[in-house]
């Protein structure tokens, strides 16, 4: 299975491509898609569909993985970043690529097995597990592999439930 991870942004949205077969995940791509700042927000959002879609076109993937937003202090980025995630997820349903969501502490239980973890864990347990050489940069790069880690391992874990189930009615 092809998973694209997203962590969404306003200025810089990232991605991570990871290929599992259930047992292993290997990391196929990553990068960010970056707006120019001092642009209008609708110029920024129009352009963050347009290559979201181009980048979903080219990747092909199978589902798509999403960070859902967590507010910290500046209500005001938040709502920026918001309008983006927006826009992704309208992407995705647009090219007709499941999506699923994720909060920040599954991100963290299912790739540290904790989910308080700090971020430089999260990013050190993502490079291991995909075993790269260094910390994906930049660091939404990374964070949305990290998301797709999430994925994979969230998914791997309900099918083996639903085929547990399935063989417990025969």
């Amino acid at each position: 299975m092809r998973i694209l991870g997203i962590d969404p942004g306003i200025a810089i949205v990232g991605f991570g491509l990871i290929e599992t077969d259930g047992a292993q995940q290997r990391m196929l791509q990553y990068g960010a898609v970056t707006t120019e700042a001092g642009l209008p927000l609708a110029k920024r959002l129009l352009q963050i569909g347009n290559d979201m879609e181009e980048l979903i076109g080219q990747c092909a993937p199978e589902v798509i993985a999403i960070e859902e937003l967590f507010f910290n202090n500046n209500i005001t980025t938040g709502i920026a970043v918001a309008h983006g995630r927006g826009v992704i997820l309208y992407s995705a349903e647009k090219c007709g690529v499941p999506l699923f969501e994720y909060t920040p502490s599954q991100v963290k239980q299912a790739v540290v097995g904790y989910g308080k973890a700090e971020k430089r864990q999260v990013m050190d347990m993502t490079k291991r597990l995909l075993r790269l050489k260094a910390v994906p940069k930049p660091d939404d790069a990374a964070d949305a592999l990290a998301v797709a880690l999430c994925h994979a391992r969230s998914a791997t874990s309900l099918l083996q439930r639903s085929n547990l189930a399935a063989k417990q009615t025969i």
